[in-house]
């Protein structure tokens, strides 16, 4: 277990430049760099082993380590942001025997470096809280007891006003589109019988319409009613009241024509005024 070695960050394109010696104490300038024609391209692993955080320089095929960059804290000496771009980096590289170097590194697009950054910075977090519990236990600071005394109790105070169950069954929710809330009836309900229908009246029959006859458009008069009519309207007087009951106007006997057309089909009926 204590060779495991865990990755925390791989980007597959970094570059390399070699950079001049700093002669303030300003930081370094990517602008000093030959930034369009790097020295080496390949692939950058963040990855910590045991108590130890490196940067490993990897070619992209094969996968042959390039330089390698042990980080102590950050920040720090080991890994240093440039002061004119957030792109860029200068890494302090060590080989097998202790010699160290510094390079220029940097990225094609930002955010890989602020992935990097938040890597380094949540690394040396972790290792700050594991220190520190590392430190209580070898103080033997007690731990924290939660548990019960003995003889020890709780008091819970339940206030239950209704029950929620026959709350719910007895009042019908109201749909959520609104309304005034009308159910419908219920399957199989009581059905209301059709209305009655009106009772039949005896009404007058009237006799079908005859061809009136030349004495009844001269004069406007009426054909005395027959006797199955007289029944007829004697009977419905009961309904109508005195209307049904008055007796039938008598008609005028036709008076004889004084003069007669000759031209005419027939003789008798006209009367000429």
């Amino acid at each position: 277990m204590d060779d495991y070695e865990s990755v925390l960050l791989v980007k597959q394109e970094v570059f390399v430049y070699r950079i001049p010696p700093r002669t303030t104490n300003r930081g370094y300038r990517a602008a000093d760099w030959n930034l369009g024609t790097p020295d080496w391209t390949g692939r950058m692993r963040l990855v910590n082993k045991k108590d130890e955080c490196m940067i490993k320089l990897e070619d992209k095929t094969t996968g042959e380590l390039f330089a390698k960059c042990p980080i102590d804290k950050y920040p720090g000496v080991a890994i240093e942001s440039v002061t004119d771009s957030s792109r860029y980096f200068v890494l302090r590289i060590q080989d097998e025997e202790g010699r160290s170097a510094f390079i220029g590194i940097g990225f094609g697009d930002r955010s890989d470096s602020f992935d990097l950054n938040v890597a380094l910075q949540d690394h040396f977090k972790w290792v700050k809280k594991e220190e520190e519990a590392e430190k209580e236990k070898e103080e033997g600071r007690p731990a924290l007891d939660l548990g019960f005394k003995d003889g020890q109790t709780i008091k819970i105070n339940m206030k239950i006003t209704k029950k929620e169950g026959q709350d719910a069954t007895a009042r019908p929710k109201a749909k959520a589109g609104g309304g005034l809330g009308i159910l419908p009836p219920p399957p199989g309900g009581v059905k209301l019988a059709p209305p009655p229908a009106p009772a039949a009246t005896s009404t007058p029959r009237t006799a079908p319409p005859t061809q009136p006859s030349n004495m009844d458009i001269l004069g406007d008069l009426v054909a005395p009613p027959s006797s199955t009519e007289a029944q007829s309207a004697a009977g419905a007087g009961e309904s109508w009241g005195d209307f049904a009951s008055a007796s039938p106007k008598p008609q005028p006997q036709p008076q004889p024509a004084s003069n007669s057309n000759p031209n005419s089909g027939s003789g008798t009926g006209w009367v000429t005024f």
